[in-house]
């Protein structure tokens, strides 16, 4: 009975750690982590590549929202000597006991920390849409 329990426990375990990749609120919170580290890196243009809609702004306002965004990695570099880390928060798909995803919009909120420069951390709060299987910033 022992060897029974054993099994299936391992079992359940790896089959949830293999599945939780499949998860969409893993995969949207991955990729937010995967966009705010090119933001760390430097690459606003890259960065704002991955925001849904970006591709039919309007040409000044496309050129105004690269603008605010380099204006917060400035902040960011002098309030607290860049960004050096971004990790997916523990609390990534469920938030103070409540699903952070709506499936008939798609959406879903990905909760990352961003490690900085001079040791602080600051929780932030992602929104992100599905679009042709892709995670994408709102």
């Amino acid at each position: 009975m022992r060897r029974v329990f054993i099994f299936l426990f391992f079992s359940s375990f790896i089959l949830f750690t293999s599945c939780s990749d499949q998860i969409p609120e893993w995969k949207a919170a991955s990729a937010a982590r995967d966009y705010y580290e090119l933001l760390a890196q430097g690459d606003a243009v890259r960065f704002l590549e991955h925001k849904a809609g970006i591709d039919t702004l309007a040409a000044d306002y496309g050129e105004q929202l690269l603008a605010a965004v380099r204006q917060y990695q400035r902040d960011i570099q002098q309030k607290h000597g860049g960004l050096q880390q971004v990790r997916v928060s523990d609390e990534h798909y469920v938030h103070d006991g409540e699903q952070c995803r709506d499936t008939a919009l798609q959406t879903t909120y990905a909760f990352l920390i961003l490690c900085y420069a001079d040791s602080t951390e600051e929780e932030v709060m992602v929104p992100m849409v599905e679009r042709d299987g892709e995670w994408l910033m709102k």
